[in-house]
């Protein structure tokens, strides 16, 4: 049995979703094909050869490459078995299906993928027969250690800049997955529905060891939030520190569980973390209570104070264009993080970010919403919306544009802030306080660099 199983995009990493699944995989006699579209190609001898073509859709950005994909794969070999797994493959379930998509697998899709590939070995599966496998799987699995053999190298994947000792080459590993907390927004809640699944300890250790081997000197715990199942990641990290002490590490954990599990961060602080990333959302509380967050705007400065202490870098992540943004509101938000000193702490792409409604959102019960927003769109593969105020609508289309323009080696994310800053007070009629030429116009932006990945995106 031949399978090729392909990632086009995963935020810069070397794909976890291709690494574990081909353990499984290879244990049933397969013979595994690993294909990064980020940084590969795809040949037709690849896909001619292959009994079975397993697309990876872990996100909205690698979802919408795939889909032009699938027609070549069908062109070239019609008669492979077609399947996509991972977060998005049951959100976009009926798409995928008119695609000629086979097999969808959610959740923990590794044993569906196993069971997928002994089944066609056998000849148990005929084309067209639907799939026994669940759609959406949330087994507790004993997960095998991921094969990395035959993935692109880690140097070909974004780097760790540390803003002052130069770069490092960066591993990724998953220490659990899911999430037990329901954000309407969030795309997770519509598949796992509340829960989380641990990814064992000594599997993630030793999938650690390995990329350490092949050269990885910083590690991203991918978890959607790492403190989901906090003495597990604890145990983790202590002994990722008494292994490898010189091997740093950045993690993922919202702002309800920074605050509740305060103890614990320097832990993090201490085992190797440089840098702690928390989906801040907003800064208007209207707004989190429509996404359900959890949290508050008191929270996130709480936690700024907290980081502040330790000192341990926080970088906040945003959605600052939603049907409730206001403009006063979006020029608030770059005010406090130019108070708060955190210009640098914020990846420009940031403040351009706009609200994504997938299917199955929880959003689309909120009061209102539905009313709001358009017919799903299968090229987009969102539910459209337009603000109520075209002003916010142009403004984000306008900032979008500028994040682009000034690539991020070039330009500091001072630079950028402050081209952003220019157009938001702009439009709310406040003219022009800044110019990119003086690097900051006198104002109290951060000049020192703070620890980041090279890949600044993340949906």
């Amino acid at each position: 049995m031949q399978v090729l199983l392909i990632s086009t995009y995963e935020l810069g990493r070397q794909p976890f979703g291709l690494a574990s699944p081909a353990a499984w995989l290879k244990r049933t006699g397969a013979s595994v094909t690993c294909i990064d579209l980020a940084v590969q190609s795809l040949s037709s001898e690849m896909i001619g050869s292959s009994d079975l073509v397993a697309f990876y859709l872990p996100m909205h950005t690698a979802t919408r490459i795939a889909i032009p994909i699938v027609e070549r794969v069908r062109r070239i070999n019609p008669k492979a078995h077609l399947c996509f797994y991972g977060l998005y493959a049951p959100l976009n379930q009926s798409l995928l299906r008119k695609l000629g998509a086979q097999t969808i697998l959610g959740g923990e899709f590794e044993e569906g993928l196993s069971s997928l590939v002994k089944s066609l070995s056998e000849g148990r599966r005929p084309p067209g027969a639907p799939q026994p496998e669940p759609v959406v799987s949330l087994s507790k699995l004993r997960f095998l250690v991921p094969d990395r053999e035959g993935l692109p190298d880690l140097s070909q994947y974004a780097h760790l800049d540390t803003g002052s000792t130069g770069f490092r080459t960066v591993g990724y590993t998953e220490a659990t997955r899911g999430c037990k907390h329901l954000c309407r927004h969030c795309p997770i809640v519509p598949v796992y529905g509340g829960q989380f699944r641990v990814v064992q300890r000594d599997v993630v250790l030793r999938d650690i060891a390995n990329q350490v081997e092949s050269g990885a000197e910083h590690i991203t715990f991918g978890d959607p939030d790492f403190f989901n199942g906090p003495s597990h990641a604890i145990k983790v990290v202590k002994s990722l520190h008494r292994e490898w002490p010189e091997l740093s590490y950045d993690v993922t954990i919202k702002i309800e569980h920074l605050l509740d599990h305060r103890n614990h961060l320097l832990v993090l602080r201490d085992t190797g973390c440089l840098f702690v990333t928390t989906a801040v959302e907003s800064l208007d509380d209207d707004v989190l209570r429509i996404l359900d967050k959890g949290h508050t705007r008191e929270d996130f400065l709480r936690v700024v104070s907290l980081f502040s202490d330790l000192p341990m870098t926080l970088n906040p992540t945003f959605i600052p264009f939603t049907p409730w943004t206001t403009l006063e509101g979006y020029l608030e938000l770059l005010e406090v993080m130019e108070e708060l000193d955190l210009v640098e702490h914020v990846s420009p792409i940031q403040y351009a970010i706009r609200l994504l409604i997938p299917r199955g959102s929880r959003l689309l019960k909120y009061p209102g919403v539905r009313e709001r927003v358009g017919d799903f769109d299968e090229r987009t593969l969102v539910y459209p919306w337009r603000h109520s105020d075209r002003r916010v609508d142009r403004l984000q289309e306008e900032v979008f544009k500028a994040v682009r323009e000034l690539d991020s080696r070039e330009h500091s994310r001072t630079e950028v802030f402050c081209r952003v800053l220019d157009s938001a007070e702009r439009a709310t009629g406040r003219g022009s306080a800044v110019r990119i030429d003086e690097r900051g116009g006198g104002r109290k932006v951060s000049r020192s660099p703070v620890p980041h990945l090279t890949e600044p995106w993340y949906c």
